[in-house]
């Protein structure tokens, strides 16, 4: 029996812009199937399991709440809290507020803190390195895992040590080391007392928050107020906007670890990887015999060390090496491996000019199911929807636009002002502009259906929402118009 209860906390923040077109703002990386058909985020959760540990404390953006829920439902976990960022401050904040909420019942924990869009080969690996990190955490040290580097890598910061033969004894960190040049790298390769900066860590809660007092007290403080003033909304905590907003960006390694005198390095040999752009994913997948990484419809010839994704059409590579390509349904990607840490440039240029792919898909999630923006026109837009079986869409109306549905499978009870009906396959109906509606899927498959919409403005955010059973009329947000 452990002197501290151990508790996961995975951060799943992080919008992952080197990995466009499949990560996207609204629906980043870590709920992507990019080394497997599981989720990055639902195979740190695999990770979890034989651990001795509690349920996890995850950390998320509020605006991806609902595709959290519904990975955890997926992989059927029941967290020990879900607690929502009103925006993006760097793992300090997030990991402060995780130490406090872990603390409210008067418990002092282990944490043991993980990202959520992270591989790992070997999970034994992962538990032994663990297990040799706890009693030290335990008597107060703050544990980092290190990487044992398998290539001199520039796009990873690293941790020196004292030397190189460790197994898998703590040891005292004596420097955080930036993202070096290749050649740099290559001598820390050599050199064999460095290892990659994972970004894991592990340590009780009131260890951290007294160092964050230390070294940070405005980002100790910030954490304290934002779970005190925290709301709760269904399943998940949102935490106090006022405090948590309130303090600068700063990652934990800025704030506590290059300063503190507690940290000890466990090395971590598990075949690990932060799959942060499409040559890491290619590596860690499934190569054939000319070394290429084929997913969905894809056909080659004379093609080799080269990534293939297929979203939604047949994709034909011929006579070429070296290449990612990566297709969805509104967008492809053809770039060099040796340049995908440069796909953030094309990210950035959509943003600058405020256009959609930078932040959603064609296909959107919603809590009730999803919905697929077909064709679009000066006032006119098309949507296939499917909404899951016992969910409902907010009772709403729209000052701009009409809309007309049609079924397509499934039963839909439709709210149509006063009026209340069944539409079953191939039955319509129209909906004007100003008129109260609701749309709910009672049956036990999913509903589809066609939504023609037509009018003057045609944003999402031409939404009223009178009633919604998943609380989003008190949170509304404007969204991309596509």
């Amino acid at each position: 029996m452990l002197a501290h209860p151990l508790i996961p906390v995975i951060l799943s923040g992080g919008s992952g812009t080197r990995l466009w077109p499949l990560s996207r703002a609204n629906f980043p990386k870590q709920f992507l199937g990019l080394t497997q058909e599981r989720t990055l985020f639902q195979l740190t959760l695999d990770r979890l399991r034989n651990l001795s540990s509690a349920p996890p404390l995850v950390i998320g953006n509020e605006a991806h709440r609902f595709i959290l829920a519904e990975q955890l439902r997926q992989a059927d976990v029941q967290p020990g809290g879900l607690l929502l960022e009103p925006e993006g401050k760097n793992t300090a904040l997030a990991i402060g507020v995780a130490a406090v909420f872990a603390m409210r019942e008067g418990a002092d924990p282990l944490l043991l803190v993980l990202p959520a869009d992270h591989v790992m080969q070997d999970t034994q690996a992962f538990h032994r390195a663990v297990a040799a990190g706890v009693p030290a955490a335990q008597q107060g040290a703050i544990i980092t895992f290190g990487v044992v580097p398998v290539s001199a890598a520039t796009g990873y910061g690293y941790l020196r040590v004292a030397r190189a033969s460790l197994g898998d004894v703590p040891c005292v960190v004596q420097a955080f080391v930036e993202k070096p040049d290749a050649k740099t790298a290559q001598s820390y390769l050599e050199d064999g007392c460095y290892f990659w900066n994972g970004g894991m860590f592990l340590f009780r809660a009131s260890v951290m928050l007294a160092e964050l007092r230390r070294y940070r007290p405005d980002i100790e403080a910030a954490a304290h107020a934002a779970v005190a003033q925290a709301s709760h909304d269904l399943d998940f905590t949102r935490l106090g906007a006022q405090a948590f907003c309130g303090v600068s960006s700063e990652s934990i390694d800025y704030a506590v670890m290059e300063n503190s005198d507690l940290v000890q390095m466990v090395p971590l040999d598990a075949g690990w990887s932060d799959v942060g752009a499409w040559d890491a994913v290619w590596q860690a997948g499934q190569q054939d015999g000319q070394g290429n990484v084929l997913r969905g419809d894809v056909l080659v010839h004379g093609t080799h060390d080269s990534y293939i994704h297929a979203k939604h059409r047949l994709v034909g590579l011929v006579g070429v090496n070296g290449l990612v390509v990566v297709e969805t349904a509104d967008a492809v990607l053809v770039a060099s491996k040796q340049h995908v840490q440069d796909v953030k440039k094309i990210v950035e240029q959509l943003v600058s000019a405020d256009r959609c792919e930078a932040a959603a898909h064609r296909q959107v999630f919603r809590p009730w199911g999803s919905y697929d923006l077909v064709d679009r026109g000066e006032r006119y837009q098309v949507k296939r929807i499917t909404v899951q079986p016992g969910h409902k869409l907010s009772v709403q109306m729209h000052h701009h636009r009409a809309e007309h549905w049609i079924v397509v499978s499934g039963t839909a009870k439709v709210q149509l002002g006063e009026q209340h009906m069944l539409l079953t396959e191939n039955q319509s109906t129209y909906i004007p502009v100003g008129v109260v509606h609701a749309l709910e899927n009672p049956g036990k498959i999913p509903l589809e259906l066609i939504e023609v919409q037509s009018g003057a403005y045609l944003g999402e955010d031409d939404i009223v929402r009178l009633d919604d059973c998943y609380g989003r009329h008190a949170h509304c947000r404007s969204v991309p118009r596509c």
